[in-house]
């Protein structure tokens, strides 16, 4: 008689890790965006002008633009679970410390070890994306944890706004400081690599590695030796596409760091809306960027499921998203509030079908340098999160906000011209 032989059913821990990495993205823009819907009430307390918030919004940028590259580096070089533990940690602590600040000097500067803190973080998210699924699924799964930042802070900003109407912006400070914390702990008994997961089996092992998933020789230190030269450094920094990738993260970011700092005091100081109200009106368009990175996300996998290249199926949502990001210059056109927010979730939602650019890292990134150019990749996207605060702090100084509103949509076609005519075939560079 013959024999049988039925194999398990292949596990789906994929799935779980990639849900405590949607957790931490969550943390992580709660506490890059507290500062906006503080900051109406902050300014006023420590008495700082337009000019000042704007440098101040851009403090988070400047270093975590800077650590960009060593983030990458030192992601290729040690494992996600203890690294992760220990930046979700010390943000959290800057968060909590920001609560003391007296004045610009102070809260400038823990806003700087916020962002220092935080500059791993997306490297470790690829890293962790690209180690546990496979190339089918990697667009889907970028966009599932990027949504994370727009989820969080639609259902979290009415949440955010009202901590600080009742506690003030001290207290609301110390409270998304505190949740990091706890997080930071949890996250470090909870996560595995795909290797050492005990719940993992051969045949989602097998899965993943078949697919394109990059978890072999991914173990702490493995790569340590190859990663940290300028000749890497140099691979990285050449070719047309990979800098085409990069001035569109830049442009795509623009659109996301107005509504992770001027968006709110916008709603308030300049359309004169009630702060509570606005908290709940601001929550829209991060909805709705929600919407546009997951359908963004799941068509580019639907669309390479179909049969069209990966360079087809992977640029035109992104495109298509950076075009609709420029409607936000339509808010110029109208005192309707109601159509303000139209304008400004469109926009949003063009952004966040943008913002699955991550995959492009997975894709052409030399396999030893996934963590190394994402670093890059960051890089010159949070270029953006330092210039645009500042940018938007000078151009609406004298009470006129129209002029920034066209700054971010003429970035927004800056970005889409790039990936038309910069980006060519996608393919890995080594």
């Amino acid at each position: 008689m013959e024999q049988v032989v039925v194999s398990a059913p292949r596990s789906r821990v994929r799935y779980g890790m990639l849900a405590l990495v949607f957790v931490n993205v969550v943390i992580n823009y709660l506490d890059r965006s507290n500062l906006a819907v503080a900051a109406s009430s902050l300014s006023k307390d420590l008495q700082l002008s337009s000019v000042e918030m704007g440098y101040i919004f851009s403090a988070f940028g400047w270093t975590y633009a800077i650590l960009q590259v060593p983030g990458g580096l030192v992601a290729d070089r040690f494992g996600p679970r203890v690294l992760y533990a220990f930046c979700l940690i010390t943000w959290s602590l800057a968060t909590v410390f920001q609560g003391f600040a007296r004045g610009f000097v102070s809260l400038f500067g823990l806003r700087l070890a916020t962002g220092a803190f935080e500059a791993p973080s997306y490297p470790i998210n690829n890293r962790i994306v690209t180690s546990w699924f496979p190339d089918n699924e990697r667009a889907a799964a970028t966009a599932m944890y990027v949504s994370g930042q727009f989820i969080g802070l639609a259902f979290l900003t009415p949440v955010l706004v009202t901590i600080q109407y009742y506690a003030g912006w001290k207290g609301l400070f110390f409270i998304t400081g505190l949740v990091g914390l706890v997080w930071g702990v949890i996250w470090y008994f909870l996560y595995r690599d795909p290797l050492e997961h005990p719940a993992v089996n051969q045949a989602e092992l097998e899965y993943i590695e078949e697919g394109g998933g990059l978890f072999r020789g991914q173990k702490r230190g493995a790569t340590a030796a190859k990663v940290w030269s300028a000749a890497n450094l140099k691979l990285v920094l050449s070719g047309r596409t990979l800098w085409g990738v990069y001035l569109a993260q830049f442009a795509v970011n623009a659109t996301l760091w107005f509504f992770l700092t001027w968006f709110p005091t916008y709603l308030v100081k300049y359309r004169g809306l009630d702060f509570i109200k606005s908290g709940y009106l601001a929550s829209i368009p991060f909805l709705a960027a929600c919407a546009g990175v997951l359908l963004s996300g799941f068509l580019s996998d639907n669309l390479v499921k179909k049969g069209w290249s990966v360079s087809a199926a992977r640029k035109m949502p992104i495109i298509v998203g950076l075009i609709l990001s420029v409607s936000i210059v339509g808010a110029n056109y109208t005192n309707d509030t109601a159509f303000i927010i139209f304008f400004m979730a469109f926009s949003f939602f063009g952004a966040g079908m943008a913002l699955i650019s991550w995959v492009f890292v997975s894709l052409l990134a030399p396999r030893h340098l996934i963590g190394l150019t994402g670093g890059v990749f960051n890089f010159m996207g949070n270029l953006a999160s330092i210039i645009v605060p500042i940018v938007i702090g000078y151009l609406a100084k004298e009470g006129d906000f129209k002029p920034a509103l066209v700054f971010i949509g003429a970035l927004g076609l800056v970005g889409a011209c790039s990936y038309i005519f910069l980006v060519g075939k996608i393919e890995r560079r080594g």
